[in-house]
């Protein structure tokens, strides 16, 4: 069993929205994440970290989620800032039921686990109160409220952070997010959102005693990254 990550799919079956504004490396991208996600097995956990369907709303993003259901095994979601079909969970999970899409999960305000591995995160946000208004100020305490009630139900098990934002980049470090980080442990940290040249913005490696990964979708190659393997029973999976 492994555990994997990516993020940015950027699927837009019906929305019809080009990327090629990233670049080259988004030429046939469809074809490149079939690739890149065959090697996931139905045994085997999958970290998506938002920024999965361009669409305005779940109807019309009904073809992105079916190509997203057909990754074998357990995908688990959160949200980005370009998933504007996003809604309750509630809601979310009826859509997958009236749809036959099966083994999909919301970490939002939540956690799941991998063996004795907590699995964490929120979306995360881009603040800094010099540049930015009330309405962003909110939204990030919103973000931070949601990544602690996540790290907080994990209690003392390992954690691994995943977000959509990173919360560190060159010329940029979100102090909130990472005080959070230290306060509960966390030794992992998984994000997106970064794509063409802001690759080069990317802190990856060890900072600040924490490991962090870039894994948005053109950064990768559209092969999702190796977080975990294990040999895990199904009741390990929560």
């Amino acid at each position: 069993m492994a555990l994997y990550a990516l993020g940015d799919l950027h699927l837009s079956f019906e929305a019809n929205k080009p990327m090629d504004v990233f670049g080259s490396r988004w030429e046939n991208y469809v074809e490149k994440l079939r690739v890149g996600l065959s090697r996931i097995t139905p045994a085997d956990t999958t970290v998506l970290l938002g920024d999965l369907s361009w669409s305005m709303d779940l109807a019309k993003a009904r073809e992105d989620f079916a190509f997203i259901s057909a990754i074998p095994g357990r995908k688990i979601i959160l949200k980005g800032n370009h998933d504007y079909w996003w809604t309750t969970a509630s809601k979310f999970y009826a859509f997958c039921r009236e749809n036959g899409f099966e083994d999909l999960w919301v970490l939002h305000n939540n956690c799941y686990y991998y063996g004795d591995t907590a699995l964490c995160g929120t979306r995360g946000w881009f603040y800094e109160e010099d540049r930015h208004g009330e309405h962003d100020e909110k939204v990030f305490n919103r973000e931070l409220i949601r990544l602690e009630t996540s790290l907080k139900q994990a209690g003392d098990a390992e954690k691994i952070c995943f977000l959509h934002y990173p919360p560190v980049y060159r010329g940029y470090l979100c102090r909130p997010i990472l005080d959070l980080l230290h306060r509960y442990g966390v030794r992992e940290c998984y994000y997106g959102h970064l794509h063409a040249e802001s690759h080069c913005l990317a802190v990856t490696g060890l900072f600040e005693g924490i490991s962090f990964h870039l894994v948005s979708a053109d950064y990768l190659n559209f092969v999702p990254a190796v977080v975990k393997t294990e040999e895990l029973s199904e009741n390990s999976l929560k």
